[in-house]
Formats: C-alpha cells, sequence, structure tokens
C-alpha cells in the first residue's frame, strides 16, 4: 500500500514537471515564429515534447532516465533561447524555472548544471550586446546584472537547502517506515503466540464439555460449552481484523460445494443464541453451481457475520439469507444476500462500517454482545478477495447486505435438482397470522418462488385452506407444503389429503411437536432447497440429516492415531473425542517422543502440534517423512494447532503436511480432513501400538 502511494505521489510530480517544461517548450516555439528565427527548430521541439509525454504515459524505462531525459530537454531549450539575442533577462525567468523543475524532482546534482548554463548564456548574451555595440556602461544596467547573477545563485542554494531538508524529512520517514515494519512483524507475532495461548485452553474447556454433553444433557454445561464457542469467535474475529488492517489476509483456493457451506451455516445456527420469535429463511438458488474455488473458510466466515449483526439488531420479523449466482466468463459471482426486518442504519452508520470499527450501541448498557468487528471484517475480506459490498439500509426498517465474489467454477451442475420426470405441482400454504410480520410472510413466498423457479416445478401460493381446496380441485396437486399452526388449525383434512397419495410438509419450529402420520413429514425450521429437493424426490431418510445431529458418522473404526501436543490436557481431549469415532489412540508429549513412537509402531495418521519446547511440529514432521521413507512406511501427517492465523493453512500444507486442523477442533472439520486424507490413499494397517 505504501509502494502503491509513492508510486502515484512521484507519477503526480512528474506531470507537473512535464506541465511545466511543456509550457516552456510552447513559449520557445511562440519567441521563434514571433522573432523568425530558425525555421527547422520548433518540429524538433514538438518531437521531443511528444516524446517526453510518451516516455511517461508508457512508463519507459525507470523514472531516473526519464527524469533526466526532462532535464536535459530543460537544458537545450534554455540554451537555444540564450543563444540570440535581444534575450538578456529573459533567460533568467527560463533558467529559474529549469532550476524549479529539477528541485521538483529532486535532482540536486542539476541544480549546478543548470546554474552553470546560465552563467554561461549570459557571458554569451554580453558578447552578443557588445559586438553589436549596444552594450550600455551605465551603472544601474551593471547592477541589474549583478542583482539577477546574485538572485540566481541565491535561488540555487535555498532550492538545495530546500532538498536536504526535505531528503532529511524522507530519511525520517523510512525510519519511521521501518520501525512501523518491525512493529507489525512484532504485532504478528503476539497475534501468533496470544491465539495460541488462548485457543490452547479453550481447545481443553470446548473438548471437555463436549465429552460431558456426549453422556449426559446439562445446561450448565452447554452454557460452558457455548461461552467457549463465543470467546474462540471472538478471538479468531480480533485475529482476522488486526490482520485486514495490516492487510495481511492470504486467500486459500480449494474446491466446496455450496450446499456444504449452507449446511454448516444451518448446523452452527442451532448453537446461535436468537430469539424465538425469529424467522430465519434460507433460500439457494438451485442454479448455483454444484462445485465451485475460492476460500471456503472466509465465504463461510462472511455469512456467519452477516447473519449474527441481522439476527443481533432484529427484535421482531425474521432474517432472510438469500445465495445466487451470476454467470461471467471468468466463472460465477457469487451473491450473498441477507435481509432482516431489524433496527436499520443511517448513512452515518454505513459510512462507519465502511471505514472501520461499527457497533450500533456503544453504551455500557447495550443489550447487544459481540466487539463491534463484524462487518467491517465482512468489508475487510470481501475486499480482499476482488468483491464488493452493498449495503440498503433504512433506520427502524431492516437493512439488506449484498455481497458479490468472483468463484472459479469446478462443476457448473446446478446444485439443486429433481430426478422424477412427473408433473409436479406444489401448494405453499401459508396464514399471515402464523408469522409475525408481513415482510417475513414475503420473505417465505419469495424463497418459495425462487426454489419453484430454479427446479422448475409448478408453485402455487395459498393463504386459506379454502385456497388450498380450490387449487385441489383444479389441479393435480403432489406435494404441500405448510407450517405447523396450519396443519393443526386443519388436522382432519389434512390427514385425509395425505390418504389420497399427496405429500404434506410441515415445517415446524423446535418447541412443536413431531408428527407420526402416513405421507406427512416433519421439518425443523429453518428449511431450504435441499430438503424440499428431498421430499419431491422421495428421500425422506435423508431430510432430518441434512443439519440435524442426526448423520451418519465417517467410519473410523480402527484407523490408528498419534496425538502430539506438549499439553496434557490436549491429549486427554483428542483422545476422548478421537476415541468417539472407535479410533486407537496413541499420545505424544513432544517431538522427540512422536519420533520414537513411529519409529516402533505403525500409525494411519499423526496429529501433530506446531509450537511446542525442543522441536516444533513441522521438524518433527520432517523427519518422521524421512523415517517413513527410509523404512517405506506410509502414513498421513495433520497439523492440529493453535497457530490459525490467516494463510496457515496453506503454509502448513506447503511445508509437507497432508492436512489441517485448527484448534479449538471442530467435529465437522475434523471429520472433512479426515474424509480427505483417508482416502487419497489406501491406510497403512500392518501393526499395533507397542
Amino acid at each position: 500500500m505504501i509502494v502503491e502511494d509513492n508510486h502515484q505521489e512521484r507519477n503526480r510530480v512528474h506531470i507537473m514537471a512535464i506541465l511545466v517544461l511543456t509550457a516552456l517548450c510552447m513559449g520557445a516555439i511562440l519567441e521563434n515564429a514571433i522573432l523568425d528565427w530558425e525555421f527547422w527548430v520548433p518540429p524538433l521541439i514538438v518531437v521531443g515534447v511528444i516524446a517526453m509525454w510518451w516516455m511517461h504515459i508508457t512508463q519507459y524505462a525507470d523514472i531516473r532516465y526519464r527524469e533526466n531525459y526532462y532535464l536535459i530537454m530543460a537544458l537545450i531549450v534554455a540554451f537555444y533561447l540564450g543563444v540570440h539575442a535581444n534575450n538578456f533577462f529573459g533567460i533568467y525567468v527560463i533558467s529559474t524555472i529549469a532550476m524549479g523543475v529539477a528541485a521538483l524532482l529532486g535532482r540536486r546534482g542539476f541544480l549546478r548544471i543548470i546554474l552553470a548554463e546560465y552563467f554561461l548564456i549570459m557571458a554569451v548574451q554580453i558578447v552578443l550586446l557588445v559586438n553589436s555595440g549596444i552594450f550600455s556602461y551605465a551603472i544601474i544596467d551593471i547592477l541589474r546584472i549583478g542583482l539577477h547573477l546574485f538572485s540566481a545563485v541565491f535561488i540555487c542554494i535555498m532550492l538545495r537547502r530546500m532538498m536536504e531538508r526535505s531528503l532529511e524529512k524522507d530519511d525520517e520517514i523510512e525510519r519511521l517506515k521501518g520501525r512501523r515494519e518491525d512493529y507489525l512483524h512484532d504485532m504478528e507475532d503476539f497475534l501468533v503466540n496470544i491465539s495460541h495461548e488462548l485457543r490452547t485452553p479453550l481447545n481443553v474447556i470446548n473438548g471437555m464439555t463436549d465429552l460431558i454433553l456426549r453422556k449426559e444433557d446439562r445446561k450448565d454445561i452447554v452454557s460452558i460449552r457455548n461461552a467457549g464457542i463465543r470467546i474462540a469467535g471472538q478471538i479468531e474475529d480480533i485475529q482476522d481484523y488486526s490482520e485486514i488492517q495490516r492487510n495481511d489476509i492470504r486467500l486459500e483456493n480449494e474446491r466446496y460445494m455450496i450446499t456444504s457451506v449452507v449446511n454448516d451455516i444451518l448446523i452452527n445456527y442451532k448453537s446461535m443464541d436468537i430469539k424465538k420469535n425469529l424467522e430465519f429463511i434460507v433460500d439457494l438458488d438451485p442454479g448455483v453451481p454444484s462445485a465451485m474455488k475460492g476460500d471456503i473458510r472466509k465465504i463461510r466466515k462472511i455469512i456467519l457475520h452477516l447473519l449474527d449483526n441481522a439476527f443481533k439488531f432484529t427484535v421482531e420479523g425474521g432474517v432472510y439469507l438469500r445465495i445466487a449466482a451470476l454467470k461471467k466468463e471468468y466463472g460465477v459471482n457469487l451473491i450473498i444476500e441477507v435481509t432482516d426486518t431489524g433496527i436499520g442504519m443511517t448513512k452515518k452508520d454505513v459510512e462507519s462500517v465502511q471505514k472501520g470499527v461499527y457497533q450500533a450501541n456503544k453504551k455500557r448498557t447495550r443489550s447487544t454482545g459481540g466487539i463491534g468487528l463484524g462487518l467491517s471484517i465482512v468489508y475487510g475480506l470481501v475486499r480482499c478477495m476482488d468483491g464488493f459490498v452493498r449495503i440498503e439500509s433504512e433506520k427502524n426498517k431492516g437493512t439488506t447486505i449484498r455481497v458479490s465474489i468472483y468463484q472459479e467454477v469446478v462443476d457448473p451442475a446446478p446444485c439443486l435438482g429433481i430426478k422424477t420426470v412427473r408433473f409436479i405441482n406444489v401448494i405453499f400454504f401459508d396464514t399471515s397470522e402464523s408469522l409475525t410480520t408481513p415482510a417475513v410472510v414475503e420473505m417465505y413466498r419469495n424463497m418459495a418462488r425462487n426454489l419453484a423457479a430454479g427446479l422448475r416445478v409448478n408453485l402455487y401460493l395459498a393463504s386459506s385452506i379454502d385456497e388450498v381446496k380450490k387449487m385441489l380441485a383444479t389441479n393435480k396437486v403432489t406435494h404441500v407444503f405448510m407450517g405447523y399452526r396450519e396443519y393443526r388449525d386443519n388436522k382432519s383434512y389434512i390427514r385425509l389429503l395425505s390418504r389420497e397419495k399427496v405429500t404434506i410438509a410441515v415445517l415446524k419450529d423446535k418447541d412443536s411437536p413431531d408428527i407420526h402420520e402416513e405421507n406427512i413429514f416433519t421439518v425443523d425450521k429453518p428449511v431450504y432447497g435441499l430438503q424440499v429437493a428431498q421430499i419431491i424426490n422421495g428421500d425422506i431418510n435423508e431430510i432430518k440429516k441434512t443439519y440435524t445431529g442426526d448423520y451418519k458418522k465417517p467410519v473410523l473404526d480402527g484407523i490408528k492415531a498419534l496425538v502430539v501436543d506438549d499439553e496434557q490436557m490436549n491429549l486427554v481431549v483428542a483422545r476422548g473425542l478421537f476415541g468417539e469415532y472407535n479410533m486407537i489412540v496413541d499420545t505424544a508429549e513432544s517431538g522427540m517422543e512422536a519420533i520414537e513412537k513411529f519409529s516402533r509402531n505403525e500409525y494411519d495418521v499423526i496429529f501433530m502440534d506446531h509450537m511446542m519446547p525442543i522441536m516444533d511440529g513441522v521438524e518433527a514432521m520432517k523427519r518422521i517423512r524421512e523415517i517413513a521413507e527410509r523404512e517405506d512406511k506410509k502414513v498421513k501427517i495433520v497439523a492440529l494447532t493453535a497457530n490459525a492465523v490467516s494463510g496457515a493453512k496453506e503454509m502448513f500444507l506447503g511445508e509437507g503436511f497432508d492436512g489441517f486442523i485448527a484448534k479449538p477442533v471442530n467435529l465437522v472439520d475434523f471429520e472433512r480432513v479426515m474424509g480427505q486424507v483417508l482416502t487419497s490413499s489406501k491406510t497403512n494397517r500392518k501393526g499395533g501400538i507397542r
């Protein structure tokens, strides 16, 4: 950023110098025409001026070469004007202008050359006047000549002193820049260390609470776990914000599926502190490419920050998340749009978001939490990804934030689709009484319209049971989607309808009971396109697995793992968490111990901490690789570390690790990484642990 600013400033100085020299050259051409001097000189001056502008526009050669050309051009024009008679005092003006240009460009050496040329030209002028017999020996004329010579010397000396002071200031600025770079480097080291030191105990807290909750359901333990998750998120926010301020964000580029991103968002939604009366509507355009390439972690962060901000400042109504894609020649622009019915923002608030930290309520008694970095982080991350953010907001009426990010397309097939070729007619039945505000009603209907258009099914909107009956009488309806209240108020009719082979899907809150009726299925809110497609396709068993805990864990039975960490409690947590997957877990408290154990045993995967005393994780990994190559062993090594600054994953993968998991351990990330590293090659199961 600093280098770019210096380059722009230098360009502005060059343009100013060229403009002055162009005016000087045009004056010389005009004087040549008026006094009828050599006819062949003006074309040469014009060519010189054109060359001067061409060199600047094309940035020909280096800066010093171009500056030399500009100043030599000034010397030639000044000399040309000075060797003609009747230009005795005009040459003083021309020479001082040339010295000013030299000072502007910071070329002290040329000041002396221009001054020497001025004295030479003055001598030529005096000789020409003496030879022509018109030189005046009057004392006043001699004093004038002396005054001109003295002032030229004085101007040259003053310009040199000004340039020297400017250079001293530049040197001071460079020293300050060096200190700033040192400070930023120290700050980066501090962030790495503080992140490691804070994430390590959080990993223990979150891991131990997860282990307890797997055995018993306790509200106090849930509160501790949620507090740990919140602190971990705030640490990550501070880290992200600091990296954005230092312009040190590093992007990762990996293949991902948009449906997986949405699933992760919905899983996270369950742990968010959201008011019970708020609706959450997820509108995923089926036309979004099923697989793309980009920084999935930062995209997930952007969505989570937008949702967190929307829910935080919304008291009544709901939040609407829309994800779509605009096809471009280079891929797609991924569109992420979050609309809420919250308190809204003023124009001044929006400007604050763009500039830095923004928090709607800064009072000590504020009702909302957070450290006020969410939207600033969104802006910073989107800018780093060459995208843009647009905010539309009105005080007390809500906010819409629209993000657009370029993504490379890996698989252009639609992310959602239906298998059947038969006609699908769907009724979306909702009464305005069942939803809190008209805005939420419109959000649900927009989601239904967009989904129906993307899946190419016929959609009918009904706001009363009478409208449903009329539609059923005139159309062959295959599916009816409704809220729990609509089902409860018309239970007998809906049951009768389900027996007529019409599939009924009831969207319910977590507090509403499940419905156990033939051809009637309950789907927990928030519902989104994947579940709708599963219902239409008849994949009923898959519906519950979309974002609940009711999913099939990856098969890791018998996988032999070595966990390396210098913190004893981290090893306890790892042993407990990985043991839930029926893995055979061994532990080591240092890099040296890990090497010794690997020499004696066979492991399928090694989880390696980074920052350990005596020997860090990178060196330990490289030594294990050497042993594996020498003894023909196959092993996958995954970095399991609290060093999670931006670009950490790419750094560890570049060093030779097969995967990366940040602490505190997120089980979704753990399962994804295990699926990647263990399917890339056959696991090695030759022996056990000794």
